[in-house]
């Protein structure tokens, strides 16, 4: 009984030394990949299951390091979901190169609401704070000079689309007269508020 024991024993040692096999260093390499459009995943952190051995493709998916057959590759990036890929045992080369496919992951997050106030009671005391003896056009009237106002309003520079729009409107009058004799600006808009506002500003008076 003993013999038959220990006869068991040594079959089942042979056989599991025999599936496990020399593992032998490969070089792997590849790139990582979307599942939607195939585009580059950068920054992929690749490592290999149960040890610190590993590396980070770059910013085209890229990646490449010394692993060994039988090894089970952990792929990881933000915003995809974590695979898996077990390098096979039974390579007949020392380099071994794949394309892994990512597919994006999505985080559904609850909506928050943000306030202006941390709590309730502040609330209510800028609320009962609030000054509302004067309206709005009382209030605007005591922080607006109408000189000053007036004085900003002609100083301040056309906008951009004002600008695009008298800029088009010279394209046009130029293509317009062009192979022709030019027109008389006494009846152009444009140039009558030209002088008008030149007028306005003294460039005509005595130096």
């Amino acid at each position: 009984m003993r013999i038959l024991l220990l006869s068991a024993l040594l079959v089942l040692a042979t056989a599991a030394l025999g599936q496990t096999g020399p593992r032998h260093l490969v070089q792997f390499s590849g790139v990582v990949v979307t599942g939607d459009s195939l585009a580059p995943v950068p920054f992929t952190s690749i490592l290999t299951k149960g040890s610190f051995r590993g590396t980070i493709s770059d910013v085209y998916g890229y990646f490449s390091f010394v692993a060994q057959t039988g090894d089970t590759i952990e792929f990881a990036a933000v915003g995809f979901k974590r695979g898996n890929y077990v390098i096979p045992d039974s390579l007949a080369d020392n380099k071994y190169s794949m394309i892994h496919v990512l597919m994006p992951d999505t985080v559904m997050l609850r909506p928050l609401e943000v306030y202006p106030w941390p709590s309730k009671e502040q609330f209510r005391e800028a609320f009962m704070a609030l000054d509302l003896s004067d309206s709005e056009y009382q209030r605007t009237l005591k922080h607006l000079n109408s000189a000053e106002a007036i004085q900003r309003l002609e100083n301040l520079p056309p906008d951009a689309g004002l600008a695009a729009h008298y800029q088009m409107a010279l394209d046009n009058t130029r293509i317009y007269n062009q192979g022709m004799a030019p027109t008389v600006n006494l009846f152009n808009p444009i140039a009558w508020a030209q002088f008008i506002q030149a007028w306005r500003s003294g460039q005509f008076k005595k130096q």
